[in-house]
Parts: C-alpha cells; sequence; structure tokens
C-alpha cells in the first residue's frame, strides 16, 4: 500500500499526525505492507535561514498576537501531541527554514533512510529543541544514519533535489493541499490533518482493498491456558 505524506519538519500537527498513522498502521494489522513516501510541504517558506527568532516571537510577529496569547496557543497543541505519548518543549523551539531538511531528506530517500531521518528531526525539534538551520544538527543526524556525511554536505552546499521539491509543491496544488499534515491513500483517499487513530484505521482497510492486501494476523495475550496435543495446561 503506498501513502503519500504531505508534511512539513516544524509542523506541530505533522508529528502528531505522523504518531496516529503509525499506531493505525500497527493496528489495522498493515506492519510491513506499508510504504510512506514524504512530500515536502514549507509552512514558513519565508523563515530566516539564521539567526531566527524563537517559536514564541516568532508566532506572536506573524499572527500579531501577544507572547501570552501565543503561549495559550501551543499548550492546547502541547496537549494533544501528549494524546499520543509526544512531549514538546516550546520553551527551546526556534522557527527553521527548512527547505535544506527536505532536500537532504530526498537523498536520504536514496536509500531507505527518508522515514528515520523523518523521525530524527521532528524528535529533535520538538522534544529537544534542536536548530533545523543549524546543519551540524542536519549532518549528525545523517552520521547516526550511517549515511555519507561528505555527500551530505555536498547536497547542503548545492541545489541537488531542488526539482523534487518544486514537484512535491506542484502535486500538493493539483490535489488541494492548503495545509498539512496531509494523507494521500493509494491516490484514492486522502486525510487532512491528524485525526484520531480510528479514522486511519478505517481508512487503511479501504486502501488496502485498491492495493489487494489484506491486513496481518495480529497476536492478542500470552498464549496460555490452551489444549494441544491432547494435552491441556496453564
Amino acid at each position: 500500500m503506498k501513502i503519500e505524506v504531505f508534511s512539513d519538519f516544524t509542523c506541530p500537527f505533522c508529528y502528531v499526525g505522523k504518531r496516529e498513522l503509525e499506531r493505525a498502521i500497527d493496528l489495522a494489522g498493515y506492519s510491513g505492507q506499508v510504504e510512506i513516501e514524504y512530500k515536502a510541504y514549507q509552512i514558513g517558506p519565508d523563515t530566516p535561514k539564521k539567526d531566527a527568532p524563537t517559536l514564541y516571537d516568532g508566532m506572536a510577529a506573524k499572527f500579531n498576537s501577544t507572547l501570552k496569547e501565543v503561549k495559550e496557543i501551543t499548550k492546547g497543541i502541547a496537549r494533544r501531541a501528549e494524546e499520543v505519548d509526544l512531549h514538546y518543549n516550546f520553551e527551546e523551539m526556534k522557527t527553521a527554514h527548512t527547505e535544506k531538511a527536505h532536500r537532504l531528506a530526498k537523498w536520504t530517500r536514496k536509500f531507505g533512510k527518508e522515514s528515520v531521518y523523518t523521525e530524527e528531526l521532528m524528535s529533535g525539534y520538538f522534544t529537544e529543541g534542536k536548530d533545523l538551520n543549524d546543519e551540524r544538527f542536519l549532518l549528525k543526524v545523517i552520521e547516526n544514519l550511517d549515511l555519507d556525511v561528505g555527500v551530505a554536505k555536498g547536497v547542503l552546499a548545492s541545489n541537488d533535489f531542488s526539482e523534487s521539491l518544486d514537484k512535491d509543491r506542484y502535486d500538493a496544488q493539483q490535489l488541494g493541499v492548503q495545509s498539512v499534515p496531509f494523507f494521500v491513500f493509494e491516490n484514492r483517499y486522502g486525510i487532512k490533518g491528524a485525526e484520531p487513530t480510528d479514522v486511519f484505521v478505517r481508512t487503511l482497510h479501504q486502501a488496502a482493498e485498491i492495493a489487494g492486501i489484506q491486513p496481518v494476523l495480529k497476536m492478542i495475550g500470552d498464549g496460555e491456558a490452551i489444549c494441544a496435543d491432547g494435552e491441556c495446561k496453564l
């Protein structure tokens, strides 16, 4: 089954939606049968690439809000994240221009590492306050994935994979995507936003019919209190 995920590394609901999807895949019995492709969608293309303000200051300036109002907004987002066991650290977050991070993601996909790269960046950004404008952090993630840091430096210093980002933007326009996260299942069903797990489960089953796959039996319990080979035991 193919799922395309329009997402940005600094989108708090994208990380929540990622968790909801992962939970749903496991619950619905499709682990190992799903290919996820991340599509770049920058929510802040005008964000400074260096000397970026804190997330609080950036939000206050963008929405002409007070710091108190911004903190109230982020409290609600943090509560939603807690529902999927994510602990957001808004106090440490900075705004970030994610173009380089997205280009590097396209490169990691060549080696089957895009999903784990995405997880590392989102975890670092939302829970540890890592700066996505800092190439040292991006390269440390690459090193941890056992990929060639030298080649990754070349990707960051060039315009490599810019066409892939342009293609993602075109695809988003064609589908009418105007916000993220946005999930496309088998090019047939779409989910907008970080919906609850059960919404993803239902959609997975519908998409599985198109893909021609069946859920794998998920064993529950410890397998005790059984009878076999003429013997019953605990």
